[in-house]
């Protein structure tokens, strides 16, 4: 039932300009989505049009010209690089004789095959139902009559009418499931706000560097790779921040411009990770040279998923691969950091950023000197788990002499579990 393919199958490509200025940027970015979705570009078909076709998407004589293409190559299926409505793919696929995808089932297939975990799988396949479900018609055609035969003849069912309510029931069982590890991950939450530790949410254009830069700050070892939708699977990780204590960071999976809307609804519980953060971390290829078009495609999605209020600190990635470019932080005019530029892939500038993180998370400091009876060692002990100890002496009397620094909130959090605490206050 699904428009899937298998990895190695040969395609011819199609890529309509509808501006006067031909962007071959995004042509190449279509190019590295086909690769990254095992499939081979035999050939590529390109054209102008002012507006899509209501038949073909492209007009009459180059969907002939595509179907040429198609003999002469041999290829199996016809990518597109836009959306086509299912009328347009049945049309093209009459007339080319093989199977024609548009974007989003291209970027729904490689979502297909990078999913690893059951949260994913279960993502994915909702924004596939979805996808079917305006496409249904197109399979069946030919099944449009009742079922017939011996037990089977009368008023009932089309195929089609089958079929449909199957898909509801599947993507009700699914949305069901996923609302389940929707409370799980709002439980993990809600825990985390009670211990008031902060979520840091890394957010970019795909193939920004993500999992890179997460990978060096966690020394975890997620998965990363110069490719298209690395990352599917959210990974949490814990790390400390000078004067902010633990911080929970989120790898997420990346944007894109024109991002099907069915990939973002079914991703919702993985995005909400970004929607509760605390500090966005919208990563950037410092190297591309389409950064201003790539962090407003980011933008967008982030408006999309009711994220955009949120405060983000840009990060400017594989400064490696620029000609004498140093690490270093730019400010606004509050002397707040706005811009990090360092290379996750050879660890230049991550002292940079984690000053940076302290600076937009720490907020206000505490320093007190405190006056320990001997007898309050257990408050000393708490004072290390917190790595607040500036400074350390014994008095004459036996009492012990601290020196603390500590984000206020801790402060205050140990004064409510410890309230005998504002009495040793020098």
């Amino acid at each position: 039932m699904f428009d899937r393919y298998d990895a190695g199958e040969q395609a011819v490509l199609v890529h309509i300009y509808f501006s006067q200025e031909k962007n071959t940027d995004d042509l190449q970015e279509f190019e590295t989505l086909v690769s990254s979705a095992g499939v081979e570009a035999l050939r590529v078909v390109t054209g102008s049009r002012k507006a899509p076709h209501p038949k073909f998407f492209v007009g009459e004589g180059k969907a002939v010209e595509i179907a040429d293409a198609v003999k002469e190559s041999g290829a199996t299926v016809v990518l597109f690089d836009h959306a086509l409505s299912p009328a347009q793919e049945r049309n093209l696929e009459a007339l080319c004789e093989c199977r024609v995808i548009d974007r989003t089932g291209l970027i729904l297939d490689i979502f297909a095959q990078r999913a690893r975990t059951h949260e994913g799988k279960l993502q994915v396949e909702l924004a596939q139902l979805r996808h079917l479900a305006t496409r249904l018609v197109r399979g069946w055609t030919h099944l449009e009559r009742q079922k017939g035969g011996i037990g089977l003849r009368g008023p009932g069912e089309t195929q089609l009418e089958t079929d449909r309510r199957l898909l509801r029931n599947r993507i009700t069982l699914i949305l069901s499931r996923l609302e389940r590890v929707s409370k799980q991950r709002e439980q993990g939450r809600q825990a985390r706000n009670k211990a008031d530790v902060p979520t840091v949410s890394l957010v970019g254009y795909t193939n920004a560097g993500k999992s890179t830069l997460f990978n060096r700050l966690t020394s975890a070892e997620v998965y990363a790779a110069d490719q298209l939708f690395a990352t599917l699977d959210p990974t949490l990780r814990r790390v400390d921040v000078a004067d902010v204590g633990e911080v929970v960071l989120a790898d997420t999976v990346g944007f894109i411009r024109h991002l099907p809307h069915d990939l973002v609804a079914a991703f919702k519980a993985t995005l909400q990770e970004t929607r509760e953060a605390a500090l966005l971390l919208h990563i950037v290829d410092a190297a591309d040279l389409r950064i201003e078009e790539n962090i407003d495609a980011v933008n967008v999605v982030l408006e999309e998923i009711e994220s955009d209020e949120i405060p983000s600190l840009l990060v400017m990635n594989k400064i490696d691969m620029l000609d004498g470019f140093v690490p270093r932080i730019d400010r606004d005019e509050e002397n707040l950091p706005v811009r990090v530029w360092l290379s996750a892939q050879t660890g230049e500038g991550i002292p940079l950023l984690f000053q940076a993180l302290t600076e937009r998370l720490a907020g206000e400091i505490a320093q007190f000197e405190l006056c320990l009876p001997p007898a309050a060692g257990r408050l000393r002990s708490r004072f290390y788990q917190l790595q607040a100890i500036e400074k350390e002496w014994n008095e004459e009397d036996g009492s012990l002499g601290l020196q603390v620094r500590m984000p206020i909130i801790d402060w205050r959090r140990l004064c409510k579990q410890e309230p005998e605490l504002v009495d040793f206050i020098v």
